[in-house]
């Protein structure tokens, strides 16, 4: 049962992966089988892979070279596919390397041939092998050819799933194997603290501009830590009703209602140069829209089982060192400025037109394209 449920997981993702592939992130999913077996399911343009091109060229420049090769020319192709997977992800067992076998499952099936994008070996690498005896945790790397890996760990000797998002070329944290403890709160804490802060910085574009057109209404650091305040624990809680299920709304729905709000925001702003009184409530409510959205982002991450709540709350203390981080910045580069007379003419009406310029773009297009 834990082999089909991890299997059709999979499964899942790969219509959305091979009809353009385009593959944002690199999804992995590891079986540990009861009878000692491993099998590692790699969602990644095989063609590519076989052709030794940049999983970047045109999907259908790839099918064309790969439909065109001779019986001889694609099994010299297949190996080559190997040769690329073998050489880019590592799988070890107590710091042990091995050697899996490598086939692709979808090749000669529908699920290759029968795709917008037709392929011809799939979008399916199986790196299969056999637990070493004895052994006491694993593994994986995959290198820079890649891009952020999510990998997701099914263990018989674990109840549910285990998942890590791993940076271009970053080693997962040892995975304890025979249901021993997982990452330590330590390590669970830094890695979801620097996933958090990535998302504001560089990543997050929209949170940015939303703190920014807060930043701007205030000339003062009080009235802009009240606002902050409330945006925290606004979105704090329903990142926190989120992840457990307890809140859930559709993405297109909250993405374009944050933009809706990084509009909302900077327009108030063209309008009053003074923090009204329910400037906070509006930033509170706004802060509650933007907590489905970071929630939307952790899902996509993935949270560790066995350290859920640790990652639930060190991705918000990232979140919030990165908002603090834009603040300071903005200080850094315009705070001198705040007591001149033309600050808000220079300043907080040219940059809040343009932050709200961007947001009604980005709802129309969140909503309708």
């Amino acid at each position: 049962m834990r082999r089909m449920w991890a299997s059709a997981s999979l499964a899942l993702l790969l219509p959305f992966v091979a009809t353009a592939h385009d593959f944002q992130f690199t999804q992995i999913v590891v079986v540990l089988s009861a009878d000692g077996g491993y099998q590692a399911d790699v969602a990644a343009d095989v063609d590519a892979l076989a052709l030794g091109l940049d999983p970047a060229t045109d999907s259908a420049v790839v099918a064309e070279r790969m439909s065109a090769l001779s019986p001889a020319e694609l099994d010299q192709a297949i190996e080559l596919a190997r040769r690329n997977l073998t050489d880019n992800i590592e799988i070890r067992f107590d710091g042990v390397a091995q050697q899996p076998q490598i086939t692709f499952p979808q090749h000669g099936t529908p699920a290759a041939r029968a795709a917008e994008i037709p392929t011809v070996l799939g979008t399916l690498a199986r790196l299969a092998g056999r637990v070493p005896e004895g052994a006491h945790e694993l593994t994986l790397r995959a290198s820079e050819e890649f891009k952020i890996v999510q990998l997701t760990i099914f263990d018989p000797a674990q109840s549910g799933q285990t998942a890590f998002t791993l940076d271009p070329g970053a080693t997962s944290p040892p995975y304890q194997l025979g249901g021993g403890e997982q990452t330590s709160a330590q390590n669970v804490y830094w890695r979801y603290v620097k996933l958090g802060f990535e998302h504001i910085l560089p990543k997050g574009l929209d949170h940015i501009l939303f703190v920014l057109g807060l930043f701007l209404l205030s000339t003062h650091l009080r009235p802009m830590l009240w606002q902050i305040t409330a945006f925290t624990v606004a979105h704090s809680v329903t990142l926190a009703l989120s992840m457990y299920g307890v809140v859930s709304l559709p993405s297109r729905l909250v993405e374009s209602l944050i933009a809706l709000s990084i509009a909302y925001v900077a327009i108030e702003n063209l309008f009053t140069s003074k923090l009204t009184p329910w400037r906070t409530t509006v930033v509170f409510c706004f802060g509650l829209l933007h907590g489905l959205g970071f929630a939307g982002v952790l899902r996509e991450l993935g949270l560790p089982r066995d350290q859920f709540v640790p990652a639930l709350v060190s991705f918000n203390v990232g979140v919030e060192l990165g908002q603090l981080t834009v603040v300071g910045l903005a200080f850094a580069f315009v705070g001198r400025f705040r007591n001149h007379p033309l600050y808000r003419k220079a300043i907080v009406i040219p940059a809040s037109v343009a932050i709200a310029a961007t947001g009604i773009y980005w709802a129309v297009e969140r909503a309708f394209l």
